[in-house]
């Protein structure tokens, strides 16, 4: 069989796109150990940005369930994939810089970092059957905090902790187009699904360091514990839309994430040391006792509902609101060990509610003036029971966040692609305990090129 040129010119983009990902892939592993310094990541899997490590759903305060496009992805709901063009090959990135303020009653502390959000690929297999793949963080464990205190016998106990590491997820996604096509002008129901994979290592140590002089009843001491993650998950999801007269459009989305009982790794080790000329000496082992520092520990995915509506104005404006609801936020990490490494977590996993409004003004993209071909978004988000924290004197805390973003989205090639620009600012915690505020930045590109087009003239 003879090959066309517009096939062998289709196919050599593809496998040029196919084999860029595993190089991006490697560069958002690393760039996922670096990170900014936050306290609040020492808990379960570290800090969860996610859905705003996208820029075009950050700017609109985290809308995710009722999005589609043609030219770039929403993994957040599969059913999304099915708004790809039938002659279009789509590759979607983003980028991120995030300026923290960490503050209590009496301090605070200010950090910024920048890394890749996320990087995908979709494409059509059939006219009603399109795929996509991609990779972005799911999580950051990255922090160091020092406390001292009176360990008595004119001494001082230093402890400090700290942590690295992060967990990513590949996610490989199918979008079916069910009912009507991508015109507009009928009803159309999409659904699909995710096969995620999430993979990384997280690594935590307690290293308590006594300066009294007198070690016959205090000896330094260090507790570690790395954490490895190979698990797979999924989550399904659906689109409908239905065209209101000539001008408007209703849009549902639901997305569900199953309930999942997962097993993840443990490496621990536990002991006791001395340190002489700056040379430390193990002195002796508490754990383990039997030489086997390896162990099993639980991961649990709770079931997560997310309902999504909008309502559009032809394609001058659009309003849209999320809802998330899930008996905790994010995964539960359960250490199986009868001895406990670091002690009590004061975490506490309860109910997790989210919610995000957002208001799109979209630009005009036949119009002959520029500045009308952008599209202005904007929106907010509050999440109830992000994490709960119960301290040993007793005290109780709710932590909550809310925040608020916005954004432009700038049409390149003649509209097929586009780049995304997005400013949101969030705040999570209290300063009675400690507050993090955030401001980020975030830039995104859909690409969308042909793919199998024939044309008309060589």
């Amino acid at each position: 069989m003879k090959l066309e040129k517009k096939n062998i010119v289709a196919i050599s983009s593809l496998m040029r796109h196919l084999c860029i990902l595993p190089m991006l892939f490697a560069v958002l592993a690393v760039s996922a150990q670096n990170g900014l310094n936050s306290p609040y990541s020492q808990y379960g899997i570290g800090f969860n940005n996610m859905p705003y490590n996208m820029p075009a759903l950050s700017a609109l305060g985290g809308v995710a369930y009722t999005r589609s496009s043609f030219n770039s992805l929403n993994p957040f709901n599969p059913a999304s994939y099915g708004a790809i063009n039938m002659e279009s090959m789509v590759f979607d990135m983003g980028l991120y810089v995030e300026m923290t303020t960490l503050r209590n009653t009496t301090e605070h502390q200010f950090d910024a970092d920048g890394n890749l959000g996320y990087l995908a690929i979709g494409f059509p297999l059939t006219k009603w059957w399109k795929t996509a793949l991609g990779v972005m963080p799911m999580s950051d464990v990255n922090y160091q905090s020092v406390q001292t205190a009176d360990a008595g016998l004119g001494g001082e106990v230093k402890t400090l902790y700290e942590g690295m590491g992060g967990v990513s997820q590949f996610f490989w996604g199918h979008g079916f187009n069910i009912l009507g096509g991508n015109d507009g002008k009928k009803p159309q129901l999409r659904a699909g699904f995710n096969l995620n994979y999430l993979y990384g290592n997280l690594t935590r140590a307690v290293t308590y360091d006594f300066t009294a002089n007198d070690t016959t009843y205090f000896m330094d001491s260090r507790s570690q514990k790395d954490t490895y993650i190979k698990n797979l998950t999924f989550d399904m999801g659906v689109q409908y839309e239905q065209p209101i007269g000539d001008r408007y459009h209703l849009g549902l989305g639901v997305n569900i994430k199953p309930h999942r009982n997962m097993t993840v790794r443990d490496n621990a080790l536990v002991y006791t040391f001395v340190t002489n000329a700056a040379t430390e000496y193990m002195r002796d082992t508490i754990f383990p006792l039997d030489g086997n520092s390896e162990f099993e520990s639980s991961l649990e995915q709770p079931f997560t509902t997310g309902v999504g509506l909008s309502f559009q104005h032809d394609d001058m404006w659009l309003v849209a609101f999320d809802a998330t609801f899930a008996p905790w936020s994010g995964l539960k990490y359960t250490e199986n060990n009868s001895y406990s490494i670091f002690g009590q977590s004061p975490l506490r996993y309860g109910g997790n509610q989210r919610y995000a409004l957002g208001l799109q003004l979209m630009g005009d993209r036949n119009a002959t003036n520029y500045i009308r071909r952008i599209t202005f978004s904007a929106g907010g988000h509050y999440e109830n029971g992000r994490m709960q924290m119960m301290l040993t004197d007793g005290r109780e805390f709710n932590l909550h966040e809310w925040g608020i973003g916005m954004g432009v989205s700038l049409p390149m090639r003649k509209g097929r692609s586009v780049l995304t620009v997005s400013a949101a600012y969030s705040s999570f915690g209290t300063s009675d305990l400690l507050r993090r505020d955030a401001f980020t930045i975030g830039i995104s590109v859909g690409s969308c090129e042909s793919w199998f087009v024939k044309r008309k003239f060589n």
